[in-house]
């Protein structure tokens, strides 16, 4: 019996290098019974990826499919399973046919049974059950027809807690009864359009599936495999994601029970095959715990081959199998080649698809100057759904400009949600500018979401944006902490950023600290006229506040048809351009900066999320700070683009003088960006009164280590009269105390000192919207006795 040997495993695009089976046991020599060789190959998130992408090493459906039915010859003891998310957020050519051609590519690749995606309610519940799970008939069904079946154990009814779909599946294979349980992500309630999954309800993953796997071996299930559309953020076998259960993926690979055979996982687009110790196997040929993914776009199978005998699992081999080949000259113009034979059958399904495909895509719908991208991380080709993009914000002014009319709600703002954007919309370079045809648009936006127009208060909209620092209903940060909102124009707004901890994860927490609609201040308690998708306005991705909006009216506008009118409307002739303005733009004050300055004081703070973040978008290298019309300096922009999940790119140090004869009052700075057109608000308060300090501290002894000493600060103007504000108290050891300003006084207990000595307590009045800023230092002696 050997050990499991650690699979080198690769991140998407990667070349994986991996051959040949990795023994974790081999089957005894005093089997129990013949020994059968069972062979599971598992898929996942293959997302209607029906052509092959040789570039990216995604094998398209005919490979798949010839792969799978070369493994199945070989060894006719074989289910082909899935992970989840087959359909859904797929390429033009399955998407424009509503999945259709994916679901007969699978057919004929002969797919048993697969977990439910997060992306198989795209459509909602019941399109999944009535058309994608349905039988297929030409008349009343023409494009549903899934021959596999789909499974999820924590997906229940929430009037009845019935099961939604089956929780199980069962298979006799060469004489075995091997048994599968499904599971989708916990995640799901925002993810997907809430209304279109109002009925269900998402329960806690290990605990269905140790449950259902039970019954499966009570059943009399000799191998069970389950299948969760959920996995890690890792490929390292050692990382925490696996092996820490306090972690969302370790939780379940530490914590399904002993029932589970294997683990076929999916959701995080990452190929892995790993195994951990399970204690209650100790005893067993095999100990440990298969857990795999084949990462994405049909580019890997995992195989799984176990010898069952009358007892149970007696051996295990696993492998990663690629579909397509390693490049074979790194970034020379040699492509990776097919691994297996392309499948016939899936061949003539896929090119009737593009047929089919190139017909209705080809038709122009406008021009377009430049391209209009999402937004990227630092190696310049994975999605940041953290960054502003000139895609998000265009595609949110489409939608406000498609419901500006009083029928349709007057919009004046519109959000838009960066995961519904799904590729950038660069049409096709023609002469001076680009053509762009309804394919290149309808591939940027394949869910089919309506737009939905409601009314919010300045306050809501506050909250709204704030949300975009991400915690689930639980309040727990999910897998992607940070999603910035595409903005329409008009609308900007800047905010300051804080790291936090929220139950154990390191993340960050926002405020937004100013909005302004067509240069006018959002006021709290006026109500605005707001568009979003229909996936939004249900509370999607985890927005909960734009559920609450009011005078909500579904317009029935689809996303797709909106961007086809307006560029009819504005493209049709004269090419749209690039807006590259930025919307939302960081401007945090240093810890300690005062309320008010005095005329001619230095004003300073950061700035970020100044730039867009791909080689196509231009970029300011500098930004001006104005007062009026008049350049008080300017501050470089460093645009090095970041490689965090957040929007931290354009970073700016701002430090400047006030004019000796400002204003008392709010002194109203304006940062601007000549080549981008950025232009932001900073208003700062000026003050020229001035307040005098009274500090006592009790008791006039005070003892080391015991003596807590109570210090009270009157604070009055010129005229004697007591004044508002805060006070800061600061001692060294200690923690510094900001305390309101209640009638002219602030009270502090300190803590005891930890030595003997002279200590130093300041006392800073940090100034208000008339008063300047004032400090005070008293001295108090420690004695030991």
């Amino acid at each position: 019996m050997r050990s499991a040997k650690k699979l080198l495993v690769g991140s998407l695009g990667a070349a994986l290098g991996l051959s040949g089976l990795t023994a974790l046991s081999s089957a005894p020599v005093n089997a129990a019974g013949p020994v059968v060789e069972i062979q599971i190959l598992g898929t996942n998130d293959f997302h209607g990826r029906l052509l092959q992408s040789a570039a990216n090493r995604e094998s398209g459906a005919a490979v798949l499919s010839g792969a799978v039915k070369q493994l199945r010859t070989a060894n006719p003891n074989t289910v082909f399973a899935a992970a989840g998310d087959l359909i859904g957020a797929s390429t033009f050519e399955s998407f424009i046919q509503k999945d259709k051609p994916t679901i007969d590519a699978l057919n004929e690749a002969g797919l048993d049974v697969s977990a439910v995606g997060n992306h198989e309610l795209d459509r909602g519940y019941d399109d999944l059950v009535d058309r994608v799970m349905a039988p297929y008939d030409a008349t009343t069904n023409p494009e549903g027809g899934a021959e596999w079946k789909y499974i999820a154990a924590n997906l229940k009814m929430k009037a009845t807690g019935d099961d939604a779909v089956p929780a199980t599946y069962l298979q006799t294979v060469g004489g075995k009864e091997i048994g599968f349980v499904g599971a989708v992500t916990e995640d799901l309630p925002s993810l997907v359009s809430p209304a279109g999954i109002a009925d269900l309800r998402v329960d806690d993953i290990v605990d269905s599936v140790n449950a259902a796997a039970a019954d499966l071996k009570t059943g009399g299930a000799d191998v069970v495999v389950m299948l969760v559309h959920e996995g890690s953020a890792s490929t390292s076998c050692t990382s925490p994601q696996f092996t820490d259960p306090n972690t969302a993926w370790g939780n379940i690979t530490q914590n399904v029970s002993a029932d589970v055979d294997a683990i076929i996982s999916g959701h995080t687009h990452l190929a892995y095959n790993c195994a951990f110790p399970v204690a209650a196997w100790a005893d067993r040929p095999v100990k440990e715990r298969p857990v795999v993914s084949a990462g994405q776009y049909a580019m890997n199978l995992n195989q799984l081959v176990f010898e069952v005998d009358d007892d149970g699992v007696v051996g295990l081999e696993t492998a990663l199998l690629p579909l397509m080949s390693t490049d074979p000259d790194g970034s020379g113009p040699l492509l990776p080649t097919a691994n297996y034979p392309a499948d016939p059958a899936v061949t003539t399904i896929v090119n009737d698809a593009v047929a089919e495909a190139e017909v209705l895509g080809a038709v122009e719908l406008g021009r377009i100057q430049n391209p209009f991208n999402r937004a990227k991380l630092q190696n310049g080709t994975t999605e940041n759904r953290g960054g502003e993009s000139t895609l998000g914000n265009q595609v949110a002014e489409v939608q406000r400009w498609a419901t500006e009319k009083p029928e349709s709600g007057s919009a004046q703002i519109a959000f838009m949600n960066p995961g519904g954007l799904r590729q950038d919309m660069a049409g096709t370079v023609d002469g001076s500018s680009r053509k762009l045809t309804y394919k290149q648009a309808a591939v940027v936006q394949p869910f089919a979401n309506t737009l939905v127009n409601m009314k919010l208060t300045g306050a809501q909209i506050k909250k709204v944006l704030e949300q975009q620092w991400q915690r689930d209903a639980g309040g727990n940060v999910p897998t992607r902490p940070f999603l910035r909102l595409g903005v329409s124009d008009g609308f900007n707004y800047t905010y300051s950023e804080k790291p936090a901890t929220v139950n154990g994860t390191a993340t960050f927490q926002g405020t937004i600290t100013g909005m302004w609609l067509n240069g006018t201040p959002i006021n709290p308690a006026s109500t605005y006229s707001v568009t979003v998708n229909s996936f939004l306005a249900s509370g999607g991705d985890n927005f909960f506040e734009l559920a609450n909006g009011a005078s909500r009216a579904d317009t029935g506008k689809a996303d797709l048809q909106a961007m086809v009118d307006y560029l009819a409307d504005k493209a049709a002739t004269t090419p749209l351009p690039v807006d590259y303005r930025q919307h939302a733009v960081q401007v945090d004050f240093p810890a300690g900066a005062p309320a008010s300055y005095r005329p001619g004081g230095k004003v300073s703070f950061s700035v970020g999320s100044w730039a867009m973040s791909t080689a196509d978008d231009v970029k300011d290298t500098e930004l001006q700070v104005k007062l009026g019309d008049k350049v008080l300096d300017t501050a470089p922009v460093d645009n090095t683009i970041s490689s965090a999940v957040y929007d931290q790119n354009g970073m700016a140090a701002v430090s400047v003088n006030l004019p000796q004869d400002v204003a008392a009052g709010t002194a109203q700075l304006t940062l601007v960006g000549a080549t981008t057109g950025t232009q932001v608000k900073v208003p700062v308060t000026v003050a020229k009164g001035t307040v005098a300090l009274k500090v006592k501290i009790k008791p006039g002894k005070i003892k080391v280590r015991k003596t807590k000493a109570k210090v009270k600060v009157a604070v009055v103007d010129a005229a004697g009269l007591p004044v508002t504000g805060q006070v800061k108290i600061k001692v060294k050891g200690q923690k510094a105390k900001t305390v309101t300003v209640v009638d002219g006084e602030v009270k502090v207990k300190l803590k005891a000192f930890t030595s003997v000595g002279v200590k130093k307590i300041k006392v800073i009045y940090q100034g208000s919207a008339t008063q300047l800023p004032e400090k005070k230092v008293k001295k108090v002696r420690v004695v030991r006795r």
